[in-house]
């Protein structure tokens, strides 16, 4: 805290002594993090604590308590601009947010959801259960990783796979709700999903009841198994630093240690919430605190300077940051410029199918994984060019699903060339805003991981939005899709019968990708590879005989200035009368 700001002093105090009185084992994980470090932290755990607090109070009715709740919120939109708040957990979240340069957008919908759940939640399957978690525990957890990684610490959080991170959370959320079950059920909520009810019959309505019964101690068991298989994630420290890797392995134990006084509990469950005993505590921390304080003692930290405290102004008087400066793209060889094209013309969205890269590399004589290399030199220029025509959306399908197939050494390579192309980092210096799309079980943790990395690094840029779809495939993205709107339905979401375009839209991985005006195909091949199916439903598709590598920029201002010569109906008439073609 600053010297010369005693309120903000006393925000941060706040959220320090709220942190120990409401959750005594997260205050004793944060306190395993540098002394510079902790103040963010026990702003995050307040402020997620307060919103939930005034969502919990059932002094009020539901929709005074979602007032609430949205009150909160709006306050916090208002008052990021003006870096402070008369709030004191807002103000130290704020000052948090600004001097570690943290995202809170991206909390818009866990805050969001707390509302929502205002009115109650009641979960058909394990499926629903988990995206409501998820939804609401990722994105804080997201916060706490950005200021590990604003501390320099590397690869901060490193997860081994972003599925076990995800079950490590659900782990988290279930032995919170194992933990927290009497006052759920003095206030008539049941957070278990029925799935897991109706395997012990009865047990629903005796919990209801706060009667325990041998049907409730056997779905406590069934849980309490469920959750300790949860948080007992080995990957998820192997290969990261000892300092966070510390932090997660007492966090796990600690859970384990609270899963293990719930089972021990018995009846008593229904009435308070089970804490483990002290010595279990202490034989936990004791050595993790040692671990800890050798681990980040070798580890230099880059700690952002308080910013100086200034007058509370309200947002409309904020001044805007600044605009960050990018350097233009390197001009072509040829020294060739891009056609003038009116922006009313110019394709939204481009989509390109980069094929031939094996071809290319095989008629040189070369091993395939050769054309591969070649062909991201290719996709560099193409993406300069994208630039300097003012694109708005470059989409490259750079690693199907069905690519898997291939022959193991060429993957390898093709997998190599994607993580040294991020590892480069070709567009740092460029205004180019980097998002993946696919799947991630499959793919390389390390790549995974860099993917994510670019995604944060560059969400803020306005320029060139460049996906690239990695381990893509059309028909698993509509499966997937429909999976979710099944999940809704049957969660009673959703009336089957009332399913729209829309809805189908909002539900897609990426729903907002836009839909595709220009689908390019290079190699001489003429179909569409199950590539982005729905987003290319009304797209112009062009098709070059040139393979990848061979391709430059010019061929992309080939394809847009043929776009432009186009007509778009989109399933309406002609503006202007085709005549037929008259036979000679």
């Amino acid at each position: 805290m600053t010297a010369d700001d005693p309120a903000l002093r006393a925000a941060y105090r706040l959220c320090r002594r709220r942190t120990r009185a409401e959750d005594p084992a997260e205050y004793a994980l944060i306190q395993l993090v540098p002394a510079p470090l902790r103040p963010a932290l026990h702003a995050l755990w307040a402020a997620a604590n307060a919103l939930d607090d005034l969502g919990d109070d059932r002094t009020a009715p539901a929709a005074e308590r979602a007032a609430r709740v949205a009150a909160w919120i709006t306050a916090l939109h208002r008052e990021l601009p003006t870096g402070t708040s008369p709030d004191p957990i807002r103000r130290a979240l704020v000052d948090t947010a600004t001097r570690w340069r943290l995202d809170l957008s991206e909390l818009h919908g866990a805050m969001t959801q707390v509302r929502e759940d205002t009115d109650g939640r009641r979960f058909g399957d394990w499926t629903a259960w988990r995206t409501w978690g998820r939804d609401n525990l990722l994105p804080w957890f997201g916060q706490v990783r950005a200021v590990f990684d604003r501390s320099g610490v590397p690869v901060a959080l490193r997860l081994d796979t972003r599925e076990s991170y995800e079950e490590f959370l659900d782990g988290v959320r279930l032995t919170d709700i194992l933990s927290d079950l009497s006052a759920d059920l003095a206030q008539g909520d049941l957070l278990v999903p029925d799935e897991a009810l109706d395997r012990h019959p009865g047990a629903a309505d005796d919990l209801l009841r706060r009667r325990w019964s041998p049907a409730v101690a056997a779905l406590v068991t069934d849980l309490t198994g469920l959750a300790r298989q949860w948080v007992t994630q080995d990957s998820l420290v192997r290969g990261m630093h000892p300092g966070p890797a510390t932090v997660l392995r007492a966090m796990a134990a600690l859970l384990r240690a609270q899963l293990d006084a719930i089972d021990s509990a018995g009846p008593a469950l229904l009435r308070a919430r089970p804490r483990p005993p002290l010595r279990i505590r202490a034989r936990i921390l004791a050595p993790a605190r040692a671990r800890a304080a050798l681990a980040w003692r070798l580890t230099p930290l880059t700690v952002p300077p308080h910013r100086q405290p200034g007058p509370h102004r309200p947002a409309a008087a904020a001044r805007p940051a600044p605009a960050a400066v990018f350097r233009l793209p390197p001009p072509h060889p040829s020294g060739r410029r891009p056609p003038r094209i009116p922006p009313g013309r110019l394709p939204h969205h481009v989509a390109v199918i980069m094929d031939g890269n094996g071809r290319w590399a095989q008629q040189r004589g070369l091993p395939r994984y050769e054309g591969h290399r070649a062909g991201a030199t290719a996709a560099r220029d193409v993406v300069h060019g994208a630039l300097e025509l003012g694109l708005r959306h470059l989409t490259l399908y750079t690693f199907s699903t069905e690519n898997w197939s291939r022959d193991a050494e060429e993957v390898d390579a093709l997998l190599d060339v994607l993580r040294r192309e991020l590892d480069d980092d070709p567009f740092r210096d460029l205004d180019v805003r980097l998002r993946w799309h696919g799947r991630a079980g499959r793919l390389p943790p390390d790549l995974v991981d860099l993917l994510h990395l670019r995604e944060r690094t560059t969400r803020t840029r306005t320029g060139l939005t460049l996906t690239m779809c990695i381990d893509y495939g059309g028909r698993d993205e509509l499966t997937r899709t429909a999976a979710a709107l099944a999940r809704r339905t049957r969660a009673g979401h959703l009336d089957p019968d009332l399913i729209t375009e829309d809805d189908f839209a909002r539900h897609l991985p990426h729903p907002d990708l836009p839909d595709v005006d220009l689908l390019w195909r290079t190699g001489n091949e003429q179909r569409t590879s199950n590539f982005l199916p729905w987003h290319t439903a009304y797209a112009e598709l062009y098709f070059t005989p040139g393979l990848w590598p061979d391709t430059d920029r010019r061929d992309l201002w080939q394809a847009v200035t043929a776009y432009t010569h186009r007509q778009r109906r989109l399933g309406t008439a002609p503006t202007t009368p085709i005549l037929p073609r008259m036979h000679q």
